[in-house]
């Protein structure tokens, strides 16, 4: 039971604090991301390394350490996937209105190169843990890669919380390929048998002779619950990723020109002012109608003071032409 007190909280601190890690890197990937790739490759192999001198230990520190270093080894494969640097040969979003049998085709395309990838760091880890006296480290990322498939294709079939707000936008495309449904098929059986082995391994704590193995199988039966808690918060309406706030960075906002206020239009008289506007405005259909419009504006103007200037020039005309005739008639005895 000592075993299991301290394994519980331990593995609760490092799968919530490696997995907020993961997401404050890749949120750095476009500022940073030679520097962050450079750092993944450096993680990897010291982390191998780290796991292969560890696994020949069999003490309280061989066991924390060959867990912490599988735990890393799946942390710079994870980077990788949502940095969007090992996907698959189709990184692109899900056609829609496709048939079943399509979708499942386009999402193992999407991340064909990231599940070959996952497989041959195991294969790693298998080789270079083979003979040695531990071996949580080729068990800790073996659980792992079983629960994480089995999160994957219950949330291509369709769960009712995805919990996909933290997806980065590298991969954002993979939200295409998840699906939203009360429950599916294979979800009872997944948490069934995630359950079924978390108790298991609890049990075997219990019944280990030696504190090591009773370490051991605490470590891992704290991880394996810890992927059935998981698989139960995709049809509980738990805000989860809410745990991972922090590790998010806020998108900078991009500036935005300030808009200088459009000046209403009009309309005035103006010599060769309509070949001018015919030069540099585009012809499309609506500057046409408004062309026309104008043209029929000046003209009806043209005509208007054309019409006021023949009526004041008319009597004046007039009051000359009475003039003489007047003084005549005055002279006249």
């Amino acid at each position: 039971m000592s075993a299991l007190a301290i394994a519980i909280p331990y593995v609760l601190f490092v799968w919530w604090f490696s997995t907020g890690t993961v997401l404050f890197l890749v949120g750095s990937s476009s500022r940073h991301g030679a520097l962050l790739k450079a750092g993944t490759v450096i993680l990897f192999v010291a982390s191998l390394v780290g796991l292969a001198t560890s696994s020949q230990a069999t003490s309280t520190a061989g066991a924390f350490c060959v867990f912490a270093c599988a735990i890393l080894l799946w942390g710079a494969i994870e980077i990788s996937l949502l940095a969007g640097w090992i996907t698959g040969p189709r990184p692109e979003a899900c056609p829609r209105d496709c048939s079943g049998v399509d979708r499942l085709w386009f999402a193992l395309q999407a991340i064909a190169y990231h599940e070959f990838a996952l497989i041959a760091t195991a294969g790693l880890i298998f080789a270079v843990t083979r003979d040695a006296p531990n071996q949580l480290g080729w068990w800790t990322f073996l659980a792992l890669l079983v629960l994480r498939q089995s999160a994957k294709i219950n949330l291509f079939l369709g769960v009712r919380t995805l919990n996909d707000e933290l997806l980065p936008a590298q991969v954002s495309f993979l939200r295409s390929y998840f699906a939203r449904r009360p429950i599916n098929a294979l979800f009872p059986w997944s948490v069934t048998l995630a359950t079924a082995a978390a108790a298991f391994l609890a049990l075997a704590a219990i019944a280990a002779h030696s504190s090591f193995d009773a370490l051991c199988y605490s470590l891992l039966a704290a991880l394996v619950a810890l992927g059935a808690l998981e698989h139960w918060f995709m049809v509980l309406p738990v805000p989860v990723a809410d745990l991972w706030r922090w590790s998010v960075r806020k998108p900078v906002a991009e500036a935005v020109p300030a808009i200088e206020p459009v000046e209403r239009p009009r309309l005035s008289v103006i010599p060769g002012g309509a070949a001018t506007v015919r030069a540099v405005a585009p012809k499309s259909a609506a500057f046409l109608a408004r062309q026309r419009l104008e043209e029929q504006f000046r003209q009806a103007y043209r005509e208007q003071k054309a019409v006021a200037e023949a009526g004041l020039s008319a009597p004046r005309s007039e009051t000359r032409q009475r003039a003489p005739i007047e003084q005549t008639d005055g002279r006249a005895p």
